[in-house]
């Protein structure tokens, strides 16, 4: 009866552990939701600064909305995924403490690392997005308007585009963190990395095809940059991938392991020679 309260005991502490991290979470989003609402206006006008430009060119700078409720339902979802932005560091905070337990200690120091160069690369990959594809890619969807023809995006379409967007090329963006990793684990080695370099070329601009809108223009921004990427992850690699282990290492390795299994394996036989001995002594002292 013990033992079953023993093992009930630590997961109910976890799932109780989880639900405050959660709590936490959800106030920090709710706060960051709250105060960007009182800047919805500003916040949308600088999501849609791109795309405003573009349209100043063509002469039409004017977004529309096509239900009554679009434009609040549209600063609502600018709002909460601004304060998902700026509750980002009590998020990765939460997940760190929570997961922190769980992790050996040469993988803790890896963990917070990560995270942060996460966080530099995706910002990087949605400021590329928002500062060099959006201009080139807007003036070139503007390009197929004519005398009878006029370009009229609701607020709701560009939300959903750019978000969507900003979130591709900001993960596409995490490609050298994630292979170098990996090389550190010992995953993926420099050679592989190369020997592929064909494959990945090509799973890039299928990638950037399904991705990006169906235009060549788009494509080819996404592709090129992972091609970069993709060079930069080789690097990466190299400098801290997991170094292979010579074979004179093996062996000695090996002899090493072998030694410590005979040891212990005497220190058991002793343990038990021991053992052996001890009830003899007392059985004759007995007589």
């Amino acid at each position: 009866m013990s033992t079953e309260e023993d093992n009930k005991s630590p997961f109910t502490e976890h799932l109780g552990e989880l639900r405050d991290r959660l709590v936490r979470s959800f106030i920090a989003v709710g706060i960051g939701f709250v105060i960007a609402y009182f800047f919805k206006e500003e916040l949308f006008r600088l999501l849609t600064a791109p795309l405003v430009e573009a349209m100043a060119e063509a002469g039409n700078a004017k977004l529309i909305f096509t239900g009554l409720p679009e434009a609040f339902f549209t600063y609502l979802k600018v709002s909460l995924l601004a304060g998902i932005v700026a509750a980002t560091p009590v998020l990765f905070y939460e997940f760190w403490m929570f997961v922190s337990p769980g992790l050996y200690r040469d993988e803790k120091k890896y963990l917070i690392p990560v995270i942060l160069l996460s966080v530099f690369f995706f910002v990087v990959g949605s400021s590329f997005g928002y500062f060099i594809v959006f201009p080139y890619g807007f003036r070139f969807f503007l390009g197929f308007a004519t005398e009878t023809i006029h370009a009229m995006p609701s607020m709701k379409e560009y939300l959903s585009f750019a978000s969507k967007m900003l979130l591709a090329f900001g993960f596409v963006f995490e490609l050298p963190l994630v292979l170098t990793f990996m090389a550190k684990m010992g995953l993926v080695s420099v050679d592989f990395l190369k020997k592929n370099r064909k494959y990945a070329l090509l799973l890039f601009f299928v990638g950037a095809a399904l991705i990006t809108p169906p235009d060549v223009v788009t494509q080819i921004m996404m592709a090129l940059p992972l091609m970069i990427l993709y060079e930069i992850s080789i690097i990466g690699a190299r400098i801290f991938g997991k170094k292979p282990v010579a074979p004179d290492e093996e062996d000695s390795e090996d002899e090493a392991g072998d030694a410590a299994d005979t040891e212990t394996s005497e220190t058991a036989e002793n343990s038990d020679e021991g053992t052996d001995e001890a009830p003899s002594e007392e059985t004759s002292k007995k007589v």
